[in-house]
């Protein structure tokens, strides 16, 4: 059966370099190298996309992309192996018990690691079980699949199996007790949507009213939702998959779409980079969306 190929705007999608760039390195590299369609147009084998992808996450790592696309698979293996992983304050044991609900992802065992998760979360609580169980793992499944010991599915599946399970356990809160109300979503292709989950999980905790939309809000509709829930905060998340050059200008477009006395909140991984925006919180970690809702509060009376 002949393999699948993808035109150069789903491969613009899936690994975040623009169609300009990749045009660019076909002239000046010699790759990649993609064959035409019956209309005229680029056509990608899957392997080349693969490798496109990894080329771009080892120059979000600050990596020259004229090394890189020259390289072999195996010095580009290398380079991703060498990466340094954040240290993770876990005991052995803990850090054992992370591992067995990684190995049972890998063994594709469903039902397995769905039991193994609410035991957990019945005894972390949710807080804990988010900060000190979900997070960390969702780091792990990340390193994994750039170092080719998860396949995509098993990242998907990982992925499903633990919203299914915030999503439940978020349902089972009390109605707050008192504001903000936060509006969670993000902006169009960002399909990421775990992260959303975790830190509505940790400000519902707080008493905060959270108003989740789900992924890829457009932009407009973003700022029609604020005014239609009386929304005093907007909290966006970004992954590491999402264009990081994209985001800066998509954060002043929204803010110039809300009004003045909504916060603007911008949160995950894909952020870590950026440089400080006026008008536009970052939160690096859980930790701080947290300390951001205590701060809002202590400046209203």
């Amino acid at each position: 059966m002949e393999s699948p190929r993808f035109n150069i705007a789903a491969v613009e999608r899936d690994t975040g370099l623009s169609k300009d760039v990749l045009r660019m390195w076909e002239r000046r590299y010699g790759f990649p190298v993609p064959e035409r369609d019956s209309n005229g147009e680029r056509s990608y084998p899957p392997d080349q996309v693969d490798r496109l992808r990894l080329i771009k996450r080892l120059m979000d790592q600050g990596h020259r992309p004229g090394k890189l696309i020259g390289a072999s698979d195996e010095t580009l293996a290398q380079l991703v192996t060498r990466r340094a992983r954040p240290s993770e304050n876990h005991s052995p044991a803990e850090r054992a018990d992370l591992a067995d609900l990684l190995t049972l992802i890998k063994q594709h065992d469903a039902t397995a690691y769905q039991q193994a998760m609410q035991q957990r979360l019945a005894r972390q609580g949710l807080q804990r079980f988010v900060q000190d169980s979900v997070a960390p793992l969702t780091r792990q499944v990340g390193d994994a699949w750039e170092d080719g010991r998860f396949e995509v599915f098993e990242e998907h599946l990982f992925t499903e199996l633990t919203q299914r399970l915030l999503r439940q356990a978020i349902a089972g809160l009390p109605v707050p007790a008192r504001g903000p109300r936060i509006l969670l979503t993000s902006v169009p292709d960002e399909l990421h949507l775990l992260g959303l989950l975790m830190i509505e999980a940790l400000l519902a905790l707080e008493g905060a009213e959270c108003i989740p939309l789900g992924t890829q809000m457009p932009l407009l509709d973003i700022g029609r939702a604020v005014e239609a829930h009386a929304a005093d905060i907007v909290a966006l998340s970004f992954s590491t998959a999402f264009p990081q050059r994209q985001t800066p200008a998509l954060l002043l477009q929204l803010r110039t779409l809300l009004p003045a006395g909504v916060e603007l909140w911008a949160g995950g991984s894909g952020i870590l980079r950026l440089a400080p925006i006026p008008g536009i919180q970052f939160m690096a970690t859980l930790d701080e969306g947290v300390a951001a809702l205590a701060a809002w509060r202590a400046g209203r009376p």
